[in-house]
């Protein structure tokens, strides 16, 4: 079977640049979202598959993984790139949107986590990457919700690392602190010194990916240049 990656919430940005990293890399690609057409000039550019998957939802990620494994073997490397924001003071968030929030980043990252796991457990190798954010450290005024799923990923990746790396499996989680650029719109005239660029964060997973086991990276934060902290 192929080399191969799964990247699980696909669309431009880092995933995009995500998947160019890892195809340059050799692998081939399952590119994975709710919505796989907006996948089309991605997929046709680097010879992907697509598949439609809701995460947080059990039975959809155990298809995911079933057509995987019948269709490529086990993953060399699965990525979690899925989020979702909810802002507002706290008196008046809607507690459906909280609860979207966790699906999205903690139940669905358990249960692509869980996926990846399982296969890989048979090979004794494999990498598994959660995409955190500033938030899983750092809860914000007004971001109470997103603070909640990306606290609850961080936990779940530290947990996995102490439980899967004894076997061979390298998970990793990424702070991501700051903004992507090409997420935001129109390009700024000072982007490169305030925004990270997408193909250098997908550089950093492709290098602790290749990490040998001795000297393996659990976590690592990512900032532009300049920024405080």
């Amino acid at each position: 079977m192929a080399r191969y990656a799964i990247i699980v919430g696909t669309g431009s940005g880092l995933s995009a640049a995500l998947a160019r990293a890892a195809a340059a890399d050799g692998m081939k690609l399952v590119l994975v979202a709710r919505d796989i057409a907006k996948l089309a000039p991605l997929v046709a550019e680097l010879g992907a598959r697509a598949v439609a998957c809701d995460a947080s939802e059990a039975a959809g990620v155990a298809r995911l993984f079933a057509v995987a494994e019948r269709d490529f073997g086990v993953p060399e490397l699965v990525v979690f790139n899925a989020s979702y924001r909810a802002r507002g003071p706290i008196a008046e968030i809607d507690p459906v949107e909280a609860e979207a929030a966790l699906r999205n980043s903690a139940l669905a990252g358990f249960l692509v986590g869980q996926g990846a796991a399982r296969l890989m457990l048979g090979e004794g190798k494999g990498s598994i990457f959660f995409t955190g954010a500033t938030a899983g450290v750092k809860g914000f005024a007004g971001s109470a919700p997103f603070a909640m799923g990306k606290f609850a990923l961080r936990g779940l990746a530290q947990s996995m690392a102490r439980e899967l790396g004894p076997k061979g499996i390298h998970v990793a989680h990424f702070i991501i602190d700051g903004g992507i650029a090409g997420t935001r719109g129109a390009r700024a005239a000072n982007e490169d010194d305030v925004l990270l660029s997408p193909q250098a964060i997908a550089d950093t997973y492709l290098n602790i990916h290749k990490q040998h086991r001795s000297a393996w990276t659990h976590e690592i934060d990512l900032r532009p240049w300049n920024e405080s902290f």
